[in-house]
Formats: C-alpha cells, sequence, structure tokens
C-alpha cells in the first residue's frame, strides 16, 4: 500500500502517499504542470511555497516535446528540473476533448492534432509507455470521460470499455522487464451521473486491484448538487486503505465536501488560470485585482498571507502591473493563489487532525460565497 491514514474527523481524513521521490501529505492539491512546468513559475518556487507533488499530461508531452525526446533526455523530472513526484493524467480527458476530431474504437482514439492536425493513435498500451518514458511516478489509466449530459446506453458501455482499458493497462505494466520503473497505476471510477454505473466501475476496478482509485467524468458542465450526489454515493464504497484521487476538481469549496466525504487527492487548473486572469484567492474572499478601488491601496493582497507577493508589494502595485499586462503580474499572481491554495490544505489537514474540520469547513464555506471584491 502506499496509502497511510494518519488521522480522521468524521469521514474526513490526513494521511500520506509515499512514494520512492517522497510522501505527500493528504489531502493535498496537485499544481497543474501540464507540458512540464507550472505556468509562470520555476520548480523551485513551487518547492518554496510547499508544493509537494505536480500534475503533467501524457497527451500534450508526447504531442510537444514527444516522450521519446524526454525519455532521452532522462525522463521528466531530469528534463524540467524537479525531483518530487510527478502525477501524470492518461491523455483521455484531452483526446475525447476533441470531438470532431477522434475516433473511438476497443483498440483505442485515432485523432487529430490541435497543434498541426496530425494523425496519431492512443490506446491503453501507449498511455502506459508514454507515461513510462516519462518517468512518472503515479500513472492513471487510459479511460472514456464522456460529455455531459450522456444517455444510459452510452454511459454504461463507456464504463464497460473503460474497465476493459483499465485491465489492459495494468497487464502492460506487470509485462515490464523492470518493475522498479514501473508508476504506480490508478484506476479511473466513470459511469456520469448515474450511480448504478458508478457503483459498478468501482467494483470493477477493485477487483482487478490498483494502488489507488480516482474519480473523474466530475466538475465538467453538471450542477453542483449532482456532482455533490456522486461525491456522496461512491466515496463510502472506495478502499479506505488506498488514495482517493478526485479529478480535475479545484474549487475550495467543492474540495471542501469532498474532503468531508473522505477524498485526498485534489488537482485543477483554477488557481492558476484565476491568477493570469486577475482573480486572487484571500482569507477575505476573492479579489479582483484590475478593480479602481485599489489603485492606491498601499495594503498587502492578503495580510494573513506570507508569500512573496504579499510579503513584499501593494495591491496597488498587483493593480498597476495587471493592467499593464507586465509578466511580472501573471507570476506574482500565480505565486499568491498557489501557495494559498496549498496553505489553506495544510491548514485543513490541521484541522482534521485537530478534530475541528466541521467548524473550518463553515468558516471557509462562508468566506467564498462572498461577493468577489
Amino acid at each position: 500500500m502506499i496509502y497511510t491514514m494518519h488521522a480522521h474527523d468524521g469521514n474526513a481524513r490526513t494521511g500520506a502517499v509515499t512514494l520512492g521521490r517522497g510522501a505527500i501529505q493528504t489531502p493535498a492539491f496537485m499544481p497543474v504542470g501540464t507540458q512540464g512546468t507550472v505556468k509562470a513559475l520555476a520548480p523551485e518556487e513551487l518547492k518554496a511555497i510547499g508544493a509537494e507533488i505536480i500534475l503533467s499530461n501524457t497527451y500534450h508531452l508526447y504531442l510537444r516535446p514527444g516522450h521519446e525526446v524526454i525519455r532521452q533526455l532522462g525522463g521528466l523530472h531530469e528534463f524540467m528540473q524537479w525531483d518530487r513526484p510527478i502525477l501524470t493524467d492518461s491523455g483521455g480527458f484531452q483526446v475525447f476533448s476533441l470531438a470532431s476530431l477522434r475516433t473511438i474504437s476497443e483498440r483505442g482514439v485515432e485523432f487529430r492534432s490541435h497543434l498541426d492536425g496530425s494523425l496519431h493513435f492512443l490506446g491503453p498500451d501507449e498511455a502506459m509507455e508514454i507515461q513510462c518514458a516519462l518517468g512518472s511516478d503515479i500513472a492513471m489509466v487510459f479511460d472514456e470521460c464522456i460529455p455531459y449530459p450522456a444517455d444510459y446506453s452510452y454511459a454504461e458501455k463507456s464504463v464497460q470499455l473503460t474497465t476493459r482499458w483499465a485491465q489492459q493497462c495494468k497487464e502492460y505494466l506487470e509485462g515490464k522487464k523492470h518493475p522498479s520503473s514501473v508508476p504506480k497505476l490508478f484506476g479511473i471510477v466513470q459511469g456520469g451521473m448515474y450511480k448504478d454505473l458508478r457503483s459498478r466501475s468501482l467494483a470493477d476496478l477493485a477487483e482487478i486491484g490498483f494502488d489507488g482509485y480516482a474519480v473523474g467524468g466530475l466538475s465538467v458542465g453538471e450542477p453542483k448538487e449532482e456532482m455533490y450526489d456522486i461525491i456522496s454515493h461512491i466515496t463510502p464504497q472506495m478502499p479506505e486503505t488506498h488514495a482517493r484521487y478526485l479529478m480535475g476538481v479545484g474549487d475550495l469549496t467543492d474540495c471542501l465536501v469532498a474532503v468531508e466525504h473522505g477524498f485526498d487527492l485534489f488537482d485543477c487548473v483554477m488557481p492558476t488560470r484565476n491568477a493570469r486572469n486577475g482573480t486572487l484567492f484571500t482569507s477575505q474572499g476573492r479579489v479582483s485585482i484590475k478593480r479602481t478601488e485599489y489603485r492606491t491601496d498601499a495594503g498587502p493582497l492578503d495580510p494573513n498571507c506570507g508569500c512573496p507577493a504579499c510579503r513584499h508589494y501593494s495591491r496597488a502595485y498587483l493593480r498597476h502591473l495587471f493592467l499593464a499586462k507586465e509578466i511580472l503580474s501573471m507570476r506574482l499572481n500565480t505565486i499568491h493563489n498557489l501557495a494559498f491554495y496549498l496553505d489553506f490544505f495544510r491548514r485543513m489537514r490541521e484541522a482534521i487532525a485537530a478534530g475541528t474540520f466541521a467548524s473550518f469547513k463553515n468558516h471557509w464555506t462562508a468566506v467564498f460565497s462572498r461577493e468577489e471584491g
């Protein structure tokens, strides 16, 4: 087992995912470095604000610069100078988002690159081979992420296909000659908004056996109530002895709900994308830094934050940089948002260990419900 539980408060739990390159304290947020970089930040800056793991993407790195190039240069860790764990998404979500550019078969997906229109094929074996070439610490199975909404018949067939692909992914890794170079493998529960299909998907994956279990296909346009309904339904069925990963969910209110039910790992582009667009997360709620009221504001963005942006610069300066479209704006805003997220998850772990998670959740749910300032 790579997961160890340390404490729990109701169904919320703290623990650690232990890998060869280090341990990740959970619940944890994984900054997204899709193309081998977390946008605007260097690896040493990520370490300085407490990142223990990042996420990169099979699809994008396969297309550019190519997984064989990265393999020849020592793997993704060496390539980007990041010596802590990396989780790689299988590329399934990106491929299936190319609805007009791909064809699905039992073997996998034939698709055209969004970069130059060239024809490619990606299936379970290919997804595993690419992730091995990258040197991933945690690899994700190749799965089909269905659109929302989807009818029951399509969702059922998709779950069956995803299960067959998951089995093939595991068999591929088991056939590798050097097990020490094989990443840990997480299965992905699919099934759309249908509870019975979600349960069936999980049961089939658990029978195959994986190092961790993820839930995909949420936060894809469905109402919050439907997402929360699926979370509350599926989490109690997930093995307590394994890490639980909620894919692509990063709204902090959603994370609080998911942690309350027992999820451990999260990823999302929300903090970095919002940073580049001038929306910053603070202890007082969201701040739109371009607002006129900050033109002469000499105070820090968040007086309760110790990140470099808050320690050294005023709201007025951050507003100026953003409106002037300076590169430093993206860097400082991104440092702040990711530092806030990582510190938020640290404090959440402390609240669970102290048995005060319910009050922590209530407080922050109220903060994040405030109007953007």
